[in-house]
């Protein structure tokens, strides 16, 4: 749509600035244009938009001059007529950094506006054993060195997003609850600043699920406006995307889906409660399930991609213990899926992390699962799907997130 026509100014017609905030909005309109229906001649951008072509040139250029759009090629939209040159996303130089800082890892990863992905790294961790003070440390080593890489390919960042499993207050940058951490209070945007220096892009916090879930709706390009995104790390969240939007709740703490009491045995949870669905479909469950404590598969040493695979190699060569704790697991699963399928009715419901590297063992048992506990016919319209993102979605997601400023505002954001 183009920007809405201003009523006429009882003291006297539209001021530069006025005439500024209607550019810059056109600006960032034009560009998102770009971003969800991929390379358009100048007439398709004039035609979606609503602006005139004149209009459209003048902000191609700009985009263009700003680094952030690139014309080519040519293509013909009919049978008479010259073909029009299509104009595209750019912005190999502009990056968005996502960190996540997991129970067992600290990933950074940067990606370009024009989905590239530009530095990833990623160190193990044993969070729960470590002060939160040298997980900050380790996170602001690694940032630091995420920007020297950007520096030295003649890349900048615009912002950095940092997800973290728990409540988070996102105004003030604070990690408020983190069991899975065992972080009360951590003030982590602020710690981080001081640790990169005042120099630092903009830094914003927020809920690992939450994250995941943008990254999930933007790699899926908003086909689906209505699903929910199921953190698989040793806590379960989920970020849950309504009618394309974050659900983000009254206080902001929407999604907290792993403390749901579904548990008939009610074992403690690192929350403090008993009961939790966590303590029955979280990784750690899983574990606990399929290996005694003095297993490798329990060894924060080794990569948890690793441990995955071995678990995977005796699923598929039949040990019997594994088998039923991933039966176990896939029933649990179902039983939570189906009770978010009845309450949110979403078109899919996305599994993400550790149940990526064995979804295809556990599918089909959560999905019949579902279909028989959905009081809706078949399952409300729900499909269960496995992300393709894996243990990267919170990071990626925290990358949307900080290249969001540039959608948003253009020239402000660079």
């Amino acid at each position: 749509m183009k920007a809405e026509p201003r009523a006429s100014h009882p003291l006297g017609p539209p001021s530069a600035r006025d005439r500024g905030s209607v550019r810059r909005t056109n600006l960032a309109l034009a560009l998102r244009l770009l971003r969800d229906q991929g390379p358009l001649s100048r007439s398709r951008i004039a035609a979606s938009t609503g602006l005139p072509k004149p209009t459209v040139t003048s902000l191609v250029a700009e985009l263009v001059d700003l680094g952030l759009a690139a014309e080519g090629p040519t293509q013909r939209e009919g049978a008479v007529g010259r073909p029009g040159t299509l104009v595209h996303i750019d912005g190999r130089h502009i990056c968005g950094i996502g960190v996540e800082i997991s129970s067992h890892y600290i990933h950074v990863l940067a990606l370009a506006l024009d989905g590239a992905t530009t530095f990833e790294h990623r160190t193990a961790l044993t969070a729960a054993d470590t002060a939160a003070d040298t997980v900050l440390d380790l996170t602001a080593r690694t940032l630091a060195r995420c920007t020297a890489a950007l520096e030295q390919a003649g890349a900048r960042a615009v912002g950095t997003a940092v997800a973290v499993p728990g409540v988070i207050d996102t105004p003030t940058g604070t990690v408020r609850y983190a069991p899975a951490l065992g972080w009360r209070n951590v003030h982590v945007t602020e710690g981080l600043r001081h640790r990169l220096g005042t120099t630092t892009p903009a830094l914003t916090l927020d809920n690992d699920a939450k994250l995941g879930a943008l990254a999930e709706y933007a790699h899926e390009h908003a086909q689906v406006a209505d699903m929910v995104c199921i953190t698989g790390q040793s806590g379960i969240g989920a970020g849950i995307i309504s009618g394309g939007r974050l659900l983000r709740g009254a206080a902001g703490f929407a999604g907290e889906v792993g403390h749901m009491p579904l548990d008939p045995q009610q074992r403690p949870c690192v929350c403090g409660r008993t009961g939790c669905w966590e303590t029955m479909v979280g990784l750690d469950a899983l574990l606990h399930l399929a290996a005694d404590p003095d297993d490798h598969l329990h060894d924060p040493g080794v990569e948890l991609e690793h441990r995955l695979t071995v678990l995977h190699e005796r699923a598929v060569a039949h040990d019997a213990r594994t088998l039923e704790a991933l039966e176990r697991v896939a029933d649990a699963l179902g039983l939570g899926i189906a009770l978010l399928a009845d309450v949110l009715n979403p078109g899919r419901v996305v599994l993400g992390g550790y149940f990526t590297h064995i979804g295809d063992l556990i599918l089909d048992r959560v999905r019949a699962a579902v279909d028989q506990r959905v009081m809706a016919p078949d399952g409300g319209g729900c499909e269960v799907a496995l992300s393709p993102l894996g243990f990267t979605a919170a990071a990626r997601g925290g990358a949307h997130l900080a290249l969001d400023a540039v959608y948003q505002d253009p020239g402000a954001a660079l």
